[in-house]
């Protein structure tokens, strides 16, 4: 027995957005388990979850799409916070989701378990979903604390099957090593009352050499393949800083170029921040200034209070007291955490004393 399309439709169309989710995975389940015959191989994937995220992954689906559906409705996000990530307004989300949602509708898109061959299509998707719902652990966008263990925790699990599964995938291995890397600093991420510690600020005796020495090891492995990219370059960045015993001990001349070839792989608006970051640690906060100028209009940049904390930062190197203000001020009107409002906040503090 087929999948019947118009069925998927039928019910797709009337669910309700509380429901959506529990219905959708419910859905793929139901057609994950038809009859597809034997001519017909399907991927034996590790984990129902890393399964759903693949089965979701359908190319009749934008990229984008495909990812925020995920996000909001098998990775347990808010609509909020998928914005977040995705540093637009929560009400351009939601219209993203519906118009994602319109599409399955029209299309009657026969979700099932994807073929072998169609992994490596779907894999790019899947793992900008682990990489986003690890970066809401890092730095959550909402809510009392800075960092969110179980996303960080979850995400790490999901990569390692998936590494397991594709071993032979360099830019599966390249986003294992920098979530490793990345979840080594943890415990030097906060102070014990949970606000957020610079990484100039942190004490490294804290970040955990295990994980680093397994990081740096599959990234080393994969930096040389012809299948590393954006992932792989980002956990070189994240290797070079753990590598370094103090935060002025680090090599940001070879980060600066890091990233200036992530800009031009992986453009981004994030990118672009941390490239001229990197380029402050290299040639001094004038230059570091005259980057982060260059970005200020961009309004994905303006809800990112990385960019604000960036430049008040800066301003502050540069001796502009009221300015740095100001942008510690614009950073307050950001999606974030209460902890790391609460660090804006003293940050002010100390600014006006």
């Amino acid at each position: 027995m087929d999948p019947d399309p118009d069925s998927a439709a039928r019910v797709l169309s009337a669910i309700g957005e509380e429901d959506y989710g529990r219905l959708l995975a419910a859905l793929v389940t139901r057609f994950r388990d038809f009859d597809l015959g034997e001519e017909v191989d399907t991927a034996d994937l590790p984990d129902d979850g890393l399964g759903l995220f693949f089965t979701c992954s359908h190319p009749t689906l934008r990229e984008d799409e495909r990812i925020v559906l995920i996000l909001r409705f098998l990775s347990g996000l808010t609509t909020a916070e998928v914005a977040a990530g995705f540093l637009i307004e929560t009400a351009t989300m939601q219209q993203r989701i519906v118009r994602a949602k319109q599409r399955i509708r029209k299309t009657g898109i026969p979700f099932g378990r994807p073929a072998p061959a169609e992994i490596g299509d779907r894999l790019p998707g899947v793992l900008r979903v682990l990489s986003l719902i690890f970066t809401q652990g890092i730095n959550a966008t909402a809510g009392r604390e800075h960092t969110r263990v179980d996303l960080q925790l979850e995400a790490i699990r999901l990569t390692r099957l998936l590494v397991g599964y594709l071993p032979e995938q360099t830019e599966a291995r390249g986003l294992l090593a920098l979530l490793l890397l990345t979840r080594a600093r943890d415990r030097a991420r906060v102070t014990e009352d949970g606000r957020p510690v610079p990484l100039a600020d942190q004490d490294r005796s804290r970040w955990d050499s295990r994980l680093i020495a397994e990081g740096t090891g599959i990234v080393g492995a994969a930096a040389g393949e012809p299948g590393a990219g954006a992932f792989t370059i980002q956990a070189a960045i994240a290797a070079l800083h753990a590598d370094a015993a103090t935060f002025a001990d680090t090599d940001w001349k070879q980060i600066l170029v890091l990233y200036r070839m992530l800009a031009d792989l992986d453009p981004s608006p994030v990118v672009a921040l941390n490239t001229a970051i990197a380029l402050g640690q290299v040639s001094g906060p004038e230059a570091a200034m005259m980057a982060l100028d260059e970005l200020a209009d961009d309004p994905q940049l303006r809800r990112h209070r990385p960019f604000h904390i960036a430049r008040a930062i800066t301003l502050d190197e540069l001796g502009l007291t009221t300015e740095a203000e100001d942008a510690y001020a614009a950073g307050l009107e950001c999606p974030g955490n209460d902890a790391e409002s609460e660090y804006i906040t003293a940050r002010i503090t100390d600014l006006q004393r």
